[in-house]
């Protein structure tokens, strides 16, 4: 069978051919990669010659390139464009996978080759980036077990090997969940409140489902927000709010707790191994913040002004309920309504007088202008190309001087085939070849904005645009690396310093300045008023306790379920209820992700478990690192921009975080400048 992933690729800027690949080239595919990269790691051991940077470090960096070519598609796609053949495929690859990561880290050979070298680092002569991948080398072969006992080793891979099964399944559970949910409307008065669009976008929903005639809610955000947001039915409120926030804690075959309560256990139990007293101490040691204290320091440190503020705002709301003649307490189901509400009678504002300024190509132009105002960027946009979506969209990214910087593939809308959320990745990491080539990355963009309606494009929230920013900074990082080793190439950072360069990007979308190139009505090409800007910066630190508390709650249910120190079966539902109250969350207010839902923790290889805090932590950097642009005097000043690409976008893990932060800014960051951007001071 001839294999696409076997062969040289042949495309356009050598992208994965998505128009040749089909789900019977996988496996082989996967079988094929694993064995090559055994052999690569066979002839690393047996290298007769003495064990130096070259032929240990350097061949582990550039080792597995099939494996992980087929990987990086396989797995993007899994999260785009899934279907139940390639959830098969996962079930069978996981293991596979854990036992091959295990079976490296935990060669003994192999790893006593690394040490030779790390042991000897001081004499080799090395540059801060090769001494940089030698120590992560070295790090990553000691946090994989290297350094266990036999039997420990044994009982670590039955570990990773549950643990990456369980992973699937509860990303599975989540996306069958969130499918398989609708709100069905027959009445058109039970849409009273919604804008028109949000109506029209309900009744193509019932339509694609053969329900004509009706209008169908989904638990999609861009469904599910809206009518929480405007719907004057408080009942259809609070069914399609708690059947959003019930996801994955029904009782069915999707429900979550009881792979909560395995994974938690069996982290607790891997850091235990590792030699620490719980997974999130195990974690944070390879992380900025270090240990489990000083993130809750950070956590409690923004908690209390926060919730402070919330409680203002539930406040004000209770009141504007009240004044209604309203009969009820606040409940979670109503913060979104009555939070608009008070936004409009505060600032004459709503979410649907600024839609019609962001559709969604003008926003996506505008972030490609802030791009080439920071760092002379340029793209150009792509046709013919192989693409895993039709509504996929593909750039050629260049430099200021016309040099190659890399493609960006774009993928807008939600499907029931794509997990929830946006996130950036990649189908090919930056770096530099044994033949001194720089190789460009090929970087994915991936979201779930409002689609197109009826005769109306794609119109997007301000929270959607802060989204496409958000990613769109992520975009960059991975794009504008400009290292030598794969290993430490773009977002290969510690987890609490991956957020910058997204989080710094947010910063331009409301900046007056930026508004004016992009903020475009969609009918007349009209840019957005002064008035309406002055409204939207007014406005932006409003709501701004809610938005830090479901946060946070979220950050600290992370760590409480991870700095558990015993084990024992988990009552996932009173765990929660335990860990809100000990933080004093308000009954108001939820966390942004309960447990059963929390893909970021427990889902996506448990990237973020004991990392949620992450963001706080990253806006600490990211709004004094986008100070420095305004003591400038300027949110494009050249001086800052070039300093911020050279010593953050362009190094990717090359030094240790707060090293490249400093040489950037040339101090450290202190929570003030995050406090006045979120009003919280």
């Amino acid at each position: 069978m001839k294999n696409p992933f076997l062969e040289v690729y042949n495309t356009p800027f050598d992208v994965p051919p998505f128009d040749k690949i089909m789900n019977k080239h996988y496996l082989p595919a996967y079988e094929e990669g694993i064995k090559q990269h055994n052999g690569e790691i066979k002839a690393i051991t047996d290298c007769a010659e003495p064990a130096g940077f070259d032929n240990t470090i350097g061949a582990l960096d550039y080792s597995g390139s099939l494996l992980q070519r087929v990987n990086r598609v396989f797995s993007n796609l899994k999260e785009a464009v899934t279907n139940d053949s390639m959830q098969e495929i996962a079930r069978k690859v996981a293991p596979m996978l854990s036992q091959h990561e295990d079976a490296i880290n935990l060669d003994a050979q192999l790893f006593s080759r690394v040490k030779t070298v790390y042991d000897k680092k001081s004499t080799l002569n090395l540059n801060q980036e090769q001494s940089r991948l030698l120590e992560e080398t070295y790090k990553r072969f000691v946090r994989g077990g290297a350094n266990l006992s036999a039997e420990k080793k044994e009982e670590l891979k039955k570990v990773n090997e549950e643990l990456s099964l369980l992973d699937l399944k509860f990303g599975d559970n989540m996306l069958a969940e969130t499918n398989t949910y609708k709100l069905v409307i027959d009445h058109k008065e039970d849409l009273a409140g919604l804008p028109e669009s949000v109506i029209a976008g309900a009744a193509d929903e019932a339509k694609a489902g053969n329900m004509d005639g009706k209008w169908v809610f989904t638990l999609q955000k861009p469904s599910w927000i809206p009518f929480v947001t405007y719907a004057q039915n408080r009942s259809l409120r609070e069914k399609i709010y708690k059947a959003m926030y019930n996801r994955g804690n029904n009782g069915n075959a999707n429900d979550n707790k009881e792979v909560i309560s395995k994974i938690v256990n069996l982290r607790l139990q891997k850091g235990n191994i590792m030699g620490f007293e719980s997974w999130s101490a195990f974690v944070l040691d390879d992380c900025m913040a270090k240990t489990p204290a000083n993130v809750y320091k950070l956590l409690n440190q923004v908690w209390t002004p926060a919730i402070k503020r919330a409680k203002e705002e539930a406040r004000d709301m209770q009141t504007m309920i009240d004044k209604e003649g309203g009969k009820f307490k606040l409940q979670s189901w109503d913060w979104w309504y009555y939070s608009e509400k008070v936004r409009k009678a505060k600032y004459d504002l709503d979410e649907e007088q600024i839609r019609p300024y962001f559709e969604l190509n003008n926003v996506r132009e505008g972030v490609f202008a802030v791009a080439n105002k920071l760092y002379g960027l340029t793209f150009t946009r792509l046709k013919d190309m192989p693409l895993f979506h039709p509504e996929c969209e593909v750039y050629e990214v260049k430099d200021g001087d016309g040099s190659e910087i890399g493609v960006l593939y774009m993928d807008f809308f939600p499907r029931a085939s794509k997990k929830g959320g946006a996130w950036m990745t990649n189908y090919r990491e930056q770096y530099i070849s044994r033949e001194g080539k720089n190789i460009r990355p090929v970087v994915s963009v991936t979201g779930n904005f409002s689609k197109p309606v009826g005769d109306k494009p794609a119109l997007l929230s301000f929270d959607e645009v802060e989204t496409l920013f958000h990613e769109f900074g992520h975009a960059l990082h991975g794009l504008l690396s400009q290292c030598h080793y794969e290993g430490l190439a773009g977002t290969n950072v510690a987890r609490d310093f991956v957020e910058l360069p997204s989080q710094v990007m947010e910063h331009w979308a409301s900046e007056p300045e930026v508004l004016r190139i992009y903020a475009k009505h969609y009918k007349t090409g009209e840019l957005i008023p002064q008035t309406l800007v002055d409204k939207i910066v007014k406005s932006g630190k409003f709501n701004q306790g809610f938005a830090t508390v479901e946060y946070l709650a979220a950050a600290i249910l992370d760590m409480d379920y991870h700095t558990i120190t015993k084990g024992g079966v988990i009552d996932v539902e009173q765990f929660e209820k335990n860990s809100m109250e000990k933080a004093g969350l308000i009954p108001e207010i939820i966390p942004r992700y309960k447990s059963t839902y929390f893909a970021h923790t427990f889902s996506g290889g448990g990237e973020y478990s004991s990392g949620y805090y992450s963001y706080i932590w990253a806006q600490v950097l990211d709004c004094d690192a986008f100070q420095a642009f305004k003591e400038a005097g300027s949110i494009f000043d050249q001086k800052v921009a070039k300093s911020f690409r050279t010593n953050i976008l362009e190094r990717g893990g090359t030094d240790e975080a707060m090293k490249l932060y400093l040489n950037f800014r040339g101090k450290e960051p202190g929570i003030e400048p995050l406090l006045k951007s979120r009003g919280l001071n």
